[in-house]
């Protein structure tokens, strides 16, 4: 196929179309600090393909991989070990290459991998129903706040200061054009979470509460008393999971009165990749809420000869509907990271899942025990999964930079997480999964006695 470029009179008529100046005007809501004033400084305008090779390579011989290293980084995205045979199934052609299953009759395989994905994140999340994925999790956080408003027919939505910071994010900048009144609040370093002051937050115009579970400090809410709560003032619950490998130990949302439950299902089945791809997973409670769910739902059925069959049953994406009937204008649903979460899930069973996450749980209060005892640290959570918050007595970010430099991925500080608040610059959030030997751990120790000294 040949490139044709556009001329300057080509992007000239463009512009007049839309009624842009210029292209700069295209981009007004990017600030302005963050677009390139011109060319990077440095960075060749051409080079040939070797030259870049070469080049690429020199660069990422910089990078400490996760692999290579004693590895506490968390936050929402976690290193677990993916069984081989998960890449094996997921790159096979008929599921590589398979896109949008708009003619189901063609597309069985992809239709039941779906059907059964749902399945799982239904009963991961204790749920009546969930969808065929979603881009991300924070994004789907987004798409739960917008369809409380739908359900509850109001537009003031109460974040628990313990939500991740991105997500936060993600739900102010998108409800910058819906209209939506976000209430949030700061995050509170403490022990056990704040969820009296959340309830103190939730009046009779909110839609909806926003709790994450365990939160971003690695605390485990008490979603049943915050469920009550918005219940009683007619608002919605919706609970975030960044780390699905902790609903093999704890209670499901679902169960604990949760009506939306959202998350990040990259844990499972999908490696941290350099930050991406991820998959959003989305489920309601119940099942009258299912018309306002977003992206699409795969169901069951039998064909004209009574065999098992599956369809699209529910397709609200504007993809597929007219936008202004549409429940979601995020088309992308990640379908092949759905594959790896269904393949992985699969091979472990609900048996396996339990047994990994008393695994992750196992360790990481080995890890907190461990680190409780060296000089100048101070673990901070009541409870945790396999996440906890420490705080060291000094400038986080500065720790993580020299341990890094000792070949040690310490953890995540959270002043780099909420770089505008005061108070957290000295407490490193510490995550601890099956792939973290007691030596990572003892070497970590070790490197925090030897910087607190």
């Amino acid at each position: 196929m040949r490139y044709l470029p556009l001329t300057d009179t080509d992007r000239s008529d463009m512009l007049a179309t839309i009624g842009a100046s210029s292209i700069d005007d295209l981009f007004v809501d990017v600030p302005e600090e963050a677009r390139l004033k011109g060319p990077i400084e440095g960075l060749p305008l051409h080079a040939s393909e070797m030259a870049v090779e070469r080049h690429m390579r020199r660069l990422s011989k910089k990078n400490l991989a996760a692999a290579d290293a004693p590895f506490f980084l968390g936050a929402g995205a976690y290193r677990h070990h993916v069984p081989a045979s998960v890449d094996h199934i997921i790159q096979r052609g008929e599921f590589l290459t398979a896109y949008t299953p708009y003619q189901p009759e063609i597309a069985q395989g992809t239709l039941q991998m779906l059907f059964e994905f749902q399945t799982q994140v239904a009963k991961l999340y204790g749920c009546a129903v969930a969808n065929a994925s979603m881009y991300d999790g924070s994004t789907s956080c987004w798409e739960a706040v917008a369809m409380a408003s739908r359900v509850t027919k109001r537009n003031r939505a109460v974040l628990s200061g313990a939500l991740h910071p991105h997500y936060a994010e993600v739900v102010r900048t998108m409800a910058k054009f819906t209209g939506d009144e976000i209430a949030d609040a700061p995050v509170a370093i403490q022990p056990a979470p704040d969820n009296d002051g959340l309830i103190a937050r939730i009046d009779d115009r909110t839609s909806c509460v926003v709790v994450q579970y365990p939160d971003i400090l690695g605390r485990i809410p008490d979603l049943a008393q915050i469920a009550e709560a918005a219940h009683e003032k007619g608002a919605l619950l919706i609970a975030v999971n960044t780390e699905p490998v902790a609903l093999g130990a704890i209670k499901s949302p679902g169960e604990l009165g949760a009506d939306i439950v959202v998350g990040e299902g990259q844990s499972i089945g999908v490696g941290l990749q350099f930050g991406g791809p991820y998959l959003g997973l989305f489920a309601v409670r119940d099942p009258k809420h299912v018309r306002q769910m977003p992206g699409r739902l795969c169901g069951e059925t039998v064909d004209a000869e009574g065999k098992r069959g599956f369809v699209l049953t529910l397709s609200t994406r504007e993809q597929h509907i007219r936008r202004e009937k549409a429940t979601s204008n995020i088309c992308t649903n990640s379908g092949l990271c759905a594959l790896a979460f269904n393949v992985h899930m699969t091979l472990l069973g609900e048996e396996g899942l339990r047994r990994l996450a008393a695994w992750n749980h196992s360790l990481a209060c080995k890890a907190a025990d461990r680190l409780a005892k060296v000089p100048g640290v101070t673990v901070l959570n009541d409870t945790f999964f396999n996440e906890f918050t420490i705080q060291v007595g000094r400038d986080a970010r500065e720790l993580v930079r020299k341990l890094a430099d000792q070949g040690i991925l310490a953890g995540v500080s959270l002043g780099r997480l909420y770089p505008q608040s005061g108070g957290l610059d000295d407490a490193l959030l510490v995550a601890v999964t099956e792939t973290t030997s007691e030596e990572d751990i003892e070497a970590l120790a070790a490197a925090l006695e030897g910087e607190l000294a």
